[in-house]
């Protein structure tokens, strides 16, 4: 059974996309810790993140960093966290968010966006990278 991320990369649920290469996809997490909370995927549905090939997963790792650059260039932060977690959707992600401070990065901390602020925000990472 495909996940809720494969249905994304299939274009059969729509998402804020950030960043798309042939391997890979960057798109807002649409329940946010922080504003600008984004999504790192691989294309290829694979459950667990150390599960990924090394080649794969240095691919990722690139391509989080490029989108997190922008991402740290287009929303106000300290800094951009990492983490891998991966037990809420069975496909490897990884998430980037923006921080100002650590309770940032619990899980429970959580924003609410609009619609027409998804979009431009999605939009304005995108100039930047």
């Amino acid at each position: 059974m495909s996940s809720i991320f494969k249905k994304i990369i299939d274009g059969e649920i729509p998402c804020y996309k950030v960043a798309e290469d042939e391997n890979f996809l960057a798109f807002l997490d649409v329940n946010p810790n922080a504003k600008g909370h984004t999504l790192c995927i691989p294309k290829q549905e694979i459950d667990k993140f150390f599960d990924i090939e090394d080649d794969l997963y240095l691919g990722l790792m690139q391509f989080s960093k490029k989108v997190a650059i922008a991402l740290e260039k287009t929303v106000p932060c300290k800094r951009i966290g990492m983490a891998v977690i991966g037990l809420e959707v069975p496909h490897a992600h990884v998430h980037l968010i923006p921080l100002n401070e650590m309770g940032e990065m619990t899980f429970k901390h959580k924003v609410s966006l609009t619609k027409e602020e998804f979009e431009a925000l999605a939009k304005s990472i995108q100039e930047n990278l």
